[in-house]
């Protein structure tokens, strides 16, 4: 059966995030309900009592999990122990909580890099835990993926319904711009804006240029969290993506293309690539009756105007 998010106490943990901030967005659509929040200023997440406490004085019916540390490669390389103890505390006190306090139902965000770096493309969700994981971000993933065998394991001994969705890379409004932490498409909108703005005659980008990667608008991302939230119960992870990659290359250079920037590209071979291709097969959440609709030059556009009203007007 359905399961009814309408007159419910709903909390997104992380609302001020990228896919937080959409899918409040997506909930206040859904019908009458209660949508909580709490920043980290007043919940540390990874504190174990002050979140027990917030929890049980909050009394969600629902819970979404979005919350994290995230960042790009150059992060993850900088930071492993803050990236590794952080996930994984804001996962094991948040899943424990919800139990402890009797949450109807719970689900749980991991990301694509939860993946082997050599996985058969596309990625379906059994490649879990069949092979090495990309070693750029691999403290991030490491900690994504004992989010989702919590969850399993909560289902498993207790019977609780938490879920777990993987996404693909994100953006959209409220991304993160900060060229030292961010992904790439943020990275590569603010290049390419203040190459615009400021006169360069380039853009550039780490590496070859060819891996391929799969991207989708974070406001079908949120979509497609709440159709599983209603529809899916099962201790399987689902894939949420748009299942269509592209290449960094021509990525880069519909960025710039929406941007307006009509300079050259230029590659720093010096830096990594990562993952050579990271697309994750969509067949099991399509067959659970969701596609995206928002296409990734429409979606661009959106996140562009998104950054020039935040950092100013192009």
């Amino acid at each position: 059966m359905e399961y009814q998010l309408t007159n419910k106490r709903i909390w997104v943990a992380g609302h001020r995030g990228m896919v937080g901030s959409a899918l409040v967005r997506r909930l206040q659509s859904e019908g009458p309900a209660t949508i909580l929040k709490v920043t980290r200023q007043d919940v540390d997440l990874t504190d174990q009592a002050a979140t027990v406490r917030w929890i049980d004085k909050s009394k969600p019916d629902a819970v979404f999990v979005p919350a994290a540390k995230v960042g790009g490669i150059l992060a993850n390389q900088t930071y492993p122990a803050d990236f590794l103890y952080q996930n994984l505390m804001i996962a094991a006190n948040i899943i424990n909580s919800a139990y402890q306090v009797g949450v109807e139902k719970l689900l749980f965000l991991g990301s694509s890099c939860i993946y082997p770096k050599f996985a058969e493309q596309p990625i379906v969700e059994d490649a879990l835990l069949t092979g090495p994981l990309e070693p750029s971000n691999e403290w991030y993933a490491i900690a994504k993926i004992a989010g989702v065998k919590l969850c399993q394991a909560y289902r498993g001994q207790h019977g609780a319904d938490f879920i777990s969705a993987m996404p693909t890379n994100l953006y959209g409004p409220g991304d993160n711009y900060d060229l030292m932490t961010s992904h790439v498409i943020p990275a590569l909108i603010r290049k390419a804006h203040d190459a615009k703005t400021s006169g360069a005659q380039t853009v550039e980008i780490w590496g070859t240029g060819t891996p391929r990667r799969e991207f989708l608008h974070a406001d079908d991302c949120a979509d497609a969290l709440v159709h599983l939230m209603k529809t899916y119960s099962e201790a399987q992870h689902v894939n949420v993506g748009a299942g269509e990659d592209i290449t960094i290359e021509n990525l880069a250079r519909l960025v710039m293309e929406v941007v307006g920037f009509e300079g050259e590209l230029t590659k720093d071979l010096s830096k990594p690539d990562g993952t050579p291709r990271k697309l994750m097969s969509a067949d099991k959440l399509q067959a659970l009756g969701w596609h995206p609709s928002i296409g990734l030059r429409e979606g661009l556009a959106s996140a562009y105007r998104d950054f020039c009203a935040r950092y100013g007007e192009a």
